[in-house]
């Protein structure tokens, strides 16, 4: 820089003109909702954890313990040091690495189907799969307690969409028998992430079969905590690899990793590849993301006792809780729903408990669709007794009183 060039001081501020003005009120109507949020105690805010976070965790969805388990972490860096840090490209492109076609093959083979496509998100494969499978004239029937990437989905697809109560087969049986012509669809999540509940699969299946429908399944988590060595919701059913079902699920719960997939019938999956935009034009995963993946799924195949252990401790946390007074929903997988009073009174106990060392999910209107605010708590396979006893110290010391 020339020498002769004065420091900069800031200048006065100037005054707006009346255009100026107006563009800056554009979004005037933010302060307003952001007002309603804070009165509401629904304020949401973003916390950076250190890498070394001194706090017990049962608020991620790392069921398996595997997000930082010395072998997955070394299958990324792997990966990372032989594809590099990015895909390069959508999946069509140049996004597709021999890497994502072995993860296909082994998701494919480990939960029983006959095909699989990963993408960048869990998110992104419900929205594949409910777009891809439907159109304007289709029928979408959801159940009441889907995921919201199961929502948006819906919405996307432009087909009818009709919301059942939930978990309720019959209910899915007379809607679908409603609906005249067209595709027919029934999507449903295989563990409702809010109670920890498992949908009816079975009887959903037997509502579709009656009707010609297509059953969708998210098996977000199901995967890696149900079926026999964590094979997911639909083995255990015993409907994998049917093909009238579809699964989607994501890679960033117990396999530690990041994306997600969609199982199925191989030509349902052709279709995808060629129908799906959060396919066709999203980057492909990243290497270091796939071979972490790889790297759990194989963890998992050698130590299938996981999942069970995973299973173990949610009943466990879940039973002495309620033994002491709590109201929590019986956990079928690996989460465990503590109900609070309210929204504020369930923002200072999660508060109380990571002052206290714990870190516990906290789930608030709108994320919940009963509107009751919970602390959602999720099992870890390598939860040790102690840390289990303490948990549990730590939530009952912390809970709000009656009154």
């Amino acid at each position: 820089m020339p020498q002769d060039v004065p420091p900069h001081e800031p200048s006065a501020p100037r005054t707006r003109g009346p255009q100026e003005a107006a563009a800056a009120d554009v979004f005037d109507w933010i302060d307003e909702a952001a007002g309603v949020r804070e009165r509401a105690g629904l304020v949401r805010t973003l916390r950076p954890r250190p890498a070394d976070s001194p706090l017990l965790d049962l608020a991620s969805n790392d069921y398996l313990g595997l997000a930082r388990h010395p072998e997955t972490v070394r299958a990324a860096a792997d990966a990372a040091r032989r594809w590099g840090a990015g895909a390069t490209g959508s999946r069509l492109v140049t996004g597709t690495t021999e890497l994502h076609t072995e993860l296909e093959r082994a998701l494919a083979e480990h939960c029983g189907f006959e095909a699989a496509l990963v993408l960048s998100s869990g998110y992104a494969a419900n929205l594949a799969a409910v777009t891809a499978l439907t159109d304007r004239g289709a029928l979408v029937v959801s159940d009441a307690g889907n995921h919201a990437s199961i929502v948006d989905g819906c919405r996307l697809s432009r087909a009818e969409t009709a919301v059942i109560p939930h978990s309720d087969p019959e209910a899915a049986r007379k809607t679908l028998a409603a609906h005249e012509g067209g595709r027919r669809l029934l999507v449903t999540d295989s563990v409702f992430s809010v109670d920890g509940d498992a949908a009816p699969l079975a009887g959903y299946a037997a509502a579709c079969r009656a009707e010609g429908a297509a059953l969708l399944v998210d098996d977000a988590h199901g995967l890696g905590v149900l079926g026999e060595g964590g094979r997911g919701a639909l083995y255990a059913a015993g409907l994998a690899g049917d093909g009238d079902v579809v699964a989607t699920m994501t890679l960033s719960k117990s396999l530690g990793s990041q994306g997600g997939a969609v199982l199925g019938p191989a030509k349902v999956i052709e279709h995808l590849v060629n129908a799906a935009r959060t396919f066709i034009f999203d980057t492909g995963l990243a290497p270091a993301a796939v071979g972490a993946a790889l790297g759990s799924l194989e963890l998992l195949r050698r130590e299938p006792e996981r999942a069970g252990r995973a299973r173990a401790v949610a009943t466990a946390l879940y039973e002495r809780l309620t033994a002491a007074g709590l109201t929590a929903a019986r956990p079928d997988a690996a989460v465990v729903s503590v109900r609070a009073p309210s929204a504020a009174q369930a923002l200072a106990w999660a508060a109380d408990c990571r002052g206290a060392g714990l870190s516990v999910g906290c789930f608030r209107p709108p994320s919940v669709p009963d509107g009751i605010s919970r602390l959602r708590l999720t099992a870890r396979a390598d939860l040790t007794e102690a840390e289990i006893e303490r948990a549990v110290g730590t939530i009952l010391r912390t809970a709000p009183t009656a009154g």
